[in-house]
């Protein structure tokens, strides 16, 4: 949220209420308190309270009279208890329906897809000829459409077993569609190998977290449910039966045969490696007792994480994996999948993640995908070596072509293309090592220019306050609804070019830190000091809610920040809009139509017109591509004004708490915010080793 969204307070109330009125001031209040809550990523207790009586129903019983209130009141809890029944049994209804429409949905997405192999289209179960031992996936000159938009073009690729690849590239430009087109078997991938894409969240239902991870590898419960009817009939059989030694020795036999095989699968240890996971991933033992229905969306995506991680695909597929992990939990997803043996192909934007846990990166450039050994860091020198390369074999065409054009002689410019394009084809067979020709291969180009995605950020430098400019004096804060949630004696204080990460399990209260901080809620004891000129400029992880998706970007950016300079004021917003990132086609397209990343840019540049002298910023490379995420780092590192960070980008810390005199790490665990006594690296250091003691345990 922005700080002049706080002081339009129907504007910031917009996107999370459901009626568009905001003209009620009292209203608007009563309708903000349950939305900040609902926004902190807190692991929901067993029991919510239910306070749902809205403050028309509590005008209209005041002005019953004591008789019809007296006479009321025993059929109002009768019915709410019924209406109770009915709203758990609908809201079943109503998941089961999302869930189904999900599953329709992504059928419907599967044939938007136009695949084409050489000059084939594709066979939906890869390649019947698949040998049973083959393990690498090679996919050579693919093309792939979606409603005529072209994602690639004789693109090759080869995935060699046992390897663990970072896919990256601009967001918007296929690596997911990539992910799914290997899931889906689009794109050819051998009978054999056994694949797993983790995109979406499990559906809650009466299984605990445990329950529901174990409940992925179906073979052990096939098995395990095997046992117990054997066992069930076995004894059944033999009350009826007296003694029947016949059937007793085959019911034994495969009985121990079955044993053998959940011995064979690991069965004893299940629960155990389940709970582990779990428990790398943030899960207590008591939340792992929980039905999974008991938890938000990002809780559940943890549990999808943690069953694909139990049930060890051949080629495991994540699509970034560390947007729903805290800190802690990242590193933990690190050190666990460095240890992995079968194939990873990950999708991140997390530089210190792809570092640490790939060996191969693939990029997607141009339509294509080029394959880097090494990890994100040699990617990036030997990306910037390929770069200089292929422009200097530009300039020299260039050159020559238009040497040849002056001289005005057509063969000469012929021969010139021809010779550039012999030189493409050597190269091209060079890097295959073979010497036969493909029929399918696609006829080698003329170099072209090297396009490059670029991404600029800034925030304008803020006016000079007098300090103090924000402090928490002995403020403690907790939630009516939440008996188990408390913050206490918090005295934390932020000024001109402060650099704060703030850092802690999720669920501690880092967001509601942040939102204290903000204003946006009021301690329960203690004092919040403001300098009265200070502008907050905000960034939340649910910062979509506060957009108003039928209007454009330029529109929001207008009605948010009228006073534009210029002849144009839509083109100077445009102009804004252009700097960090947003495609100009997008400038007035309704922001329910763009995507993630592209509504974070739009956030970003209302951020940056609202002039804050401090940012308060919770989670904000969720959305971002690479580009983007070094840009926000550049500008941070510019700034001048305050910044509050939470982040489970460990590199992205490092930058904005890279100068210890005015850095600080404040860890919130266990209902207190307490100072760190050193540098990010060394509270990093310290979770590491922790963190290393439980995945070798």
């Amino acid at each position: 949220m922005l700080a002049s969204m706080d002081q339009k307070p129907g504007n910031a109330k917009k996107g999370s209420t459901s009626s568009g009125s905001s003209s009620n001031k009292p209203k608007s209040k009563v309708a903000a308190k349950p939305s900040y809550i609902d926004g902190i990523d807190l692991p929901p207790s067993d029991e919510e309270d239910d306070d749902c009586a809205s403050e028309d129903e509590h005008q209209e019983r005041e002005n019953l009279s004591r008789q019809q209130r007296s006479e009321a009141k025993a059929l109002d809890i009768s019915v709410t208890d019924k209406e109770l029944k009915k709203r758990e049994k609908k809201d079943m209804l109503v998941a089961q329906a999302a869930a189904i429409a999900k599953q329709e949905a992504l059928r419907d997405d599967r044939d938007a897809f136009t695949v084409v192999i050489g000059s084939r289209a594709s066979v939906l179960d890869g390649e019947n000829e698949a040998d049973a031992n083959v393990k690498d996936i090679t996919i050579d000159n693919f093309s792939v459409s979606a409603r005529g938009k072209e994602l690639f073009k004789n693109a090759s690729v080869k995935i060699s077993h046992g390897k663990r690849y970072g896919l990256v590239g601009p967001n918007g430009m296929g690596k997911s569609t990539l992910l799914k087109l290997l899931a889906w078997r689009k794109i050819p991938v051998p009978k054999n190998i056994d694949v797993l894409l983790v995109e979406q969240e499990v559906i809650g239902d009466d299984k605990t977290a445990l329950e529901a991870v174990v409940s992925a590898n179906e073979e052990l419960v096939k098995l395990r449910q095997e046992v117990a009817a054997l066992q069930d009939a076995t004894s059944a059989a033999g009350a009826e039966d007296g003694n029947d030694d016949g059937n007793e020795d085959d019911a034994g036999e495969k009985l121990a045969e079955l044993y053998e095989r959940l011995q064979l699968i690991g069965s004893d240890a299940a629960e155990a490696q389940a709970s582990k996971i779990l428990a790398g991933l943030g899960f207590t033992k008591d939340m792992q007792g929980r039905p999974t229905k008991s938890f938000s969306g990002g809780w559940r995506m943890r549990i999808s994480l943690a069953r694909a991680l139990f049930v060890q695909p051949t080629l495991l597929l994540l699509d970034e994996p560390t947007n729903h992990l805290d800190l802690r939990a990242v590193l933990w997803l690190e050190e666990y999948l460095c240890r992995w043996k079968k194939t990873l192909v990950v999708v991140s934007h997390d530089r210190d993640f792809l570092n640490t846990v790939c060996n191969e990166i693939i990029h997607l450039h141009d339509l294509k995908l080029h394959v880097y050994r090494g990890n994100f860091d040699d990617f990036e020198s030997g990306y910037e070596q390929r770069r200089k390369e292929m422009n200097k074999k530009y300039e020299i065409f260039e050159k020559q072509m238009k040497a040849a054009k002056r001289s005005g002689n057509r063969v000469q410019q012929e021969k010139v293309k021809d010779r550039a394009k012999a030189a493409a084809s050597k190269e091209a067979s060079k890097h295959k090592g073979k010497g036969k020709v493909d029929e399918d291969e696609p006829l080698p180009e003329a170099p072209q220019k090297w396009r490059d995605y670029t991404v600029e950020f800034h925030f304008p430098e803020p006016t000079e306050l007098t300090p103090p400019l924000l402090q928490l004096i002995e403020v403690s804060f907790s939630y009516p609804s939440r008996a188990d949630f408390r913050l206490s004696n918090v005295d934390v204080g932020i000024d001109m070019g402060t650099r704060v990460a703030i850092v802690g399990p999720n669920g501690a209260g880092k967001s509601t830190l942040l939102n204290l901080l903000a204003g946006d809620l009021v301690p329960s004891e203690g004092e919040v000091r403001r300098s009265q000129k200070l502008r907050i400029g905000r960034y939340s992880q649910h910062f979509v809610d506060l957009l108003t998706m039928d209007e454009t970007p330029v529109q929001y950016l207008l009605r948010l920040h009228p006073d534009q300079e210029g002849l144009s004021k839509q083109e100077a917003v445009r102009a804004k809009l252009g700097k960090f990132g947003l495609p100009s086609h997008n400038h007035l397209t309704p922001i329910a139509k763009l995507s993630g990343g592209q509504k974070a840019r739009v956030v970003f540049t209302s951020i940056s017109m609202s002039r804050p002298h401090i940012l308060l910023l919770d989670e904000p490379t969720n959305h971002l591509d690479m580009q983007s995420i070094d840009a926000l780092a550049d500008a941070l590192d510019e700034f001048s004004g305050g910044v509050v960070l939470v982040s489970h980008d460990s590199r992205l810390i490092s930058r904005v708490c890279d100068d210890e005199e005015r850095s600080q790490i404040w860890v919130v665990e266990n209902g207190t915010v307490m100072t760190f006594p050193g540098n990010f690296e060394e509270y990093k250091e310290e979770l590491l080793k922790e963190i290393r003691a439980e995945v070798d345990d």
